[in-house]
């Protein structure tokens, strides 16, 4: 149910997948014309969250049994979960940037000192916690199972990556509120309903409480159920407003298929239904070749008059979403897509220069950025480092550089590896200053890594460095 795209990979427009998820199950069959979301058989459309509050989870002291223990502990939100603003009717979350960590961060409330204290504890045997986890949901509620690829190999630690990044940062309000309002939208493509989640919490703490046994009490364990109780509600309560005003999903045919190189492919379809984006954002993308697997893609423009949207693809090695989009796509397929989400969208209230750095394929949303200034009339400056191993990489420098021969206020640099004898980050601190500037990083998780530690040394504030691999970005807020 939770999808762990945020604590996982960046989502850039290299593909994430590394070909170990399996397929199997016919969610849906490729047609050669999108079909109404609205017109679906029941198989493929969730059923309608609601806006129900959870089941209770039942709390299990020794997880090798059913639970069948003490009642179980009164499932109370944590504080802030009361205070969360609705969705607003736009699908397009509000453009602002990455929030800033504190001058003086708070004392952790004590449910947050528990729930880390058996963190610490599960995260050296993670592999094993992980491997628990799914067997004990998968006996206990077989019928979750069809919600899972057929093969868990990459999916298995996911689901548990993200319950535990959540948790672990449950007194970071502001971060955390966002990412698992996106996680409630996001997942009503698999199918998820209410009733799902006590059954995850259930089985989470079953797992935990085997593997962090030295430490486990029942204070520790109703601080979990806290926890989770509070984190999926504000995913059932986003996935129910979410549900008034927009499909699950969107159907989208494949229109045209460019191979820019041997293993680079610009892909642009056509959704059956409006599909509302900001430039910078990113979807997840499903196949007919492998059903149940959604990778994300950035989009690789600003909102077209047309509707139409594109991607730029890498097939990674055993990369099975990647590859069949780059190698077996083509113009009348239809795939799936999800909702639109990230933050790394402009901010059109303030003048800052744009300093940008895209590796590889994480050009895509840097383009795209270049072209929401350009739609908006602006004249501020537009800084943009194209970053690849070899000039056989740069697959869409020509693109660049007519967009920077019609706008006199952009400036667009190619920054090689192999010619350079640097990696793209360290690129920057020959130019600048770039202490007024807003930066905008893409590309592999690695890149982002070294990309907010540069710019943070060259002066620009957290607050102004704006990327979507919330990993990243959940510990720049703490």
């Amino acid at each position: 149910m939770l999808e762990a795209r945020h604590t996982m990979d960046a989502p850039t427009t290299t593909s994430a997948d590394n070909g170990t998820s399996g397929g199997g199950g016919e969610w849906f069959t490729p047609r050669k014309k999108p079909q109404p979301v609205s017109e679906p058989g029941p198989a493929e459309r969730p059923a309608p969250a609601g806006g129900r509050r959870p089941a209770a989870i039942r709390p299990v002291g020794r997880p090798t049994a059913p639970s069948t223990g003490p009642a179980p502990t009164t499932l109370t939100p944590a504080p802030f979960a009361s205070s969360v603003a609705p969705p607003a009717a736009s699908r397009v979350p509000a453009q602002r940037p990455a929030p800033a960590p504190s001058p003086s961060a708070p004392e952790a409330s004590p449910d947050a000192l528990l729930v880390r204290r058996a963190m610490a504890e599960v995260t050296p045997v993670a592999d094993k916690v992980t491997s628990y986890f799914y067997a004990l949901l998968f006996v206990r509620h077989p019928d979750l199972r069809s919600l899972f690829p057929a093969s868990m190999d990459t999916q298995r630690d996911r689901l548990l990556r993200a319950l535990l990044t959540a948790a672990e940062h449950i007194d970071n309000t502001d971060v955390l509120v966002d990412y698992l309002q996106n996680l409630g939208r996001g997942h009503r493509k698999y199918g998820t309903r209410p009733e799902h989640y006590p059954a995850v919490g259930e089985c989470l703490i079953g797992a935990l409480s085997k593997y962090a046994a030295g430490v486990w009490n029942e204070e520790m364990e109703a601080a979990w159920v806290r926890t989770y109780t509070t984190i999926s509600q504000i995913m059932i309560d986003a996935a129910a407003a979410d549900e008034l005003r927009a499909p699950a999903w969107w159907y989208a045919e494949v229109v045209t298929h460019e191979l820019r190189t041997p293993d680079v492919a610009v892909v642009t379809v056509r959704p059956d239904q409006p599909y509302p984006f900001l430039a910078g954002q990113y979807t997840s993308v499903e196949t007919p070749w492998w059903p149940r697997i959604w990778r994300h893609y950035s989009f690789a423009s600003a909102p077209r008059s047309d509707g139409l949207l594109s991607f730029h693809v890498k097939a990674v090695p055993a990369g099975w979403v990647s590859n069949a989009l780059v190698h077996r796509a083509r113009p009348g397929d239809i795939i799936r897509l999800g909702p639109p989400a990230g933050s790394m969208t402009v901010d059109h209230t303030t003048d800052s220069g744009l300093l940008c750095l895209g590796g590889g394929t994480g050009i895509a949303p840097i383009k795209a950025l270049v072209e929401d200034v350009a739609e908006h009339g602006e004249r501020r400056p537009v800084e943009v480092f194209y970053g690849a191993r070899t000039d056989h990489d740069l697959y869409d420098i020509d693109t660049m550089l007519r967009l920077q021969q019609t706008h006199p206020w952009l400036s667009v640099r190619a920054i090689i590896d192999q010619q350079a004898h640097q990696q793209l980050p360290d690129a920057v601190r020959a130019y600048g200053p770039w202490n007024e500037y807003d930066a905008y990083l893409s590309g592999p998780p690695g890149m982002i890594r070294r990309g907010v530690d540069t710019l943070r040394d060259i002066g620009i504030p957290s607050d102004r460095i704006r990327h979507d691999s919330i990993e990243e970005l959940v510990s720049a807020g703490n």
